[in-house]
């Protein structure tokens, strides 16, 4: 049996989990009975840890408190945390790297020295190229995030790609981030429609608008809804390219933000993407390696024939 001291720690640690215990569940864990498990809990509770009961369920479960209780992680999952801390220092969030560092100094700090080894040896042998383009304020996607979270309206100052700027309002939905670039996907409640927003483009306003009733999302797979947003329905040319390799050879090469991959086969996949330069898709296209047929737009298939040409001409007379 566990000494008081370790007892409470292992009992605040179990607690820290996303989920009720029950006394007997508890009691079992911590092979103490259930007795011992109500006079722990009110330890806590003596130490300004705010333990809730469930009413008639006899269950447990931690809440927000004053006080931060020690986090009581295991191997694997201090790893883990060490691990995304250096990740999030080359971020895309204004601001993360100088507190993910000192996150990650008071982590080091501790950590016992087999695991210190572990997440060392990863750091030694990684190049971390650092995400080019604008970052996002972190005030920013903590305003969105709540306004998303109680379903409060949005008012916000919008700067489109060419430099101009609008008012929004809009009922936001989600926040996607795809690894380079934060993302907003609400309902326009001027222009009556779902649309897709860059966050290092938003300033918003305050204080936020009236709540709204969420509305049915335009697809329960927001990643894909966002991908096909962004590589395509902007851009006055559509495209849509079929490609000899399979989908998952495909998506190595190919970002979610250029393009949507569609499996037909094992050896063979489409490709749907867009832009306003025809060069921009030929160019882009030809260079992945792959065997490829354009379908559309007609536009494009005229202008890849006579880029074509123009090539075989050049290398003729050379």
């Amino acid at each position: 049996m566990l000494e008081t001291s370790a007892r409470l720690l292992r009992l605040l640690g179990l607690l820290q989990t996303p989920r009720e215990w029950s006394g007997a569940e508890l009691a079992q864990r911590l092979e103490i009975d259930v007795r011992t498990v109500r006079r722990d809990i009110q330890k806590l509770r003596d130490l300004d840890y705010p333990v809730h009961t469930t009413p008639g369920a006899a269950g447990y479960r931690l809440g927000a408190g004053t006080k931060l209780p020690p986090l009581l992680l295991d191997d694997d999952e201090a790893v883990a945390v060490a691990i995304g801390l250096r990740t999030a220092a080359s971020g895309t969030v204004t601001g993360i790297e100088d507190n993910s560092l000192r996150a990650l100094a008071k982590l080091e700090q501790v950590l016992p020295s087999r695991l210190r080894h572990r997440v060392n040896l990863l750091h030694s042998v990684t190049v971390t190229v650092s995400a080019a383009g604008p970052t996002v304020d972190p005030d920013v996607l903590v305003a969105i995030a709540t306004a998303c979270r109680d379903h409060q309206r949005l008012r916000f100052d919008y700067r489109r790609h060419d430099g101009t700027s609008s008012v929004r309002d809009a009922e936001p939905h989600r926040l996607v981030h795809t690894g380079r670039r934060w993302y907003l996907i609400g309902w326009d409640t001027d222009r009556s429609d779902w649309r897709t927003y860059r966050v290092d483009r938003i300033q918003p306003r305050i204080p936020t608008g009236p709540r709204f009733a969420p509305r049915q999302a335009p697809d329960a797979d927001f990643a894909a809804y966002l991908t096909r947003g962004v590589s395509t329905a902007p851009y006055r040319y559509q495209a849509r390219i079929t490609l000899y390799a399979s989908a998952e050879t495909a998506a190595e090469r190919i970002a979610p933000t250029v393009g949507v991959i569609e499996a037909i086969d094992p050896h063979t996949c489409m490709l749907h993407t867009g832009s306003n330069s025809l060069d921009e898709i030929a160019v882009y296209v030809a260079l992945f390696g792959f065997r490829f047929r354009i379908h559309q737009p007609p536009e494009l298939i005229t202008h890849v024939r006579g880029l074509a040409a123009r090539l075989a001409e050049a290398v003729e007379a050379s």
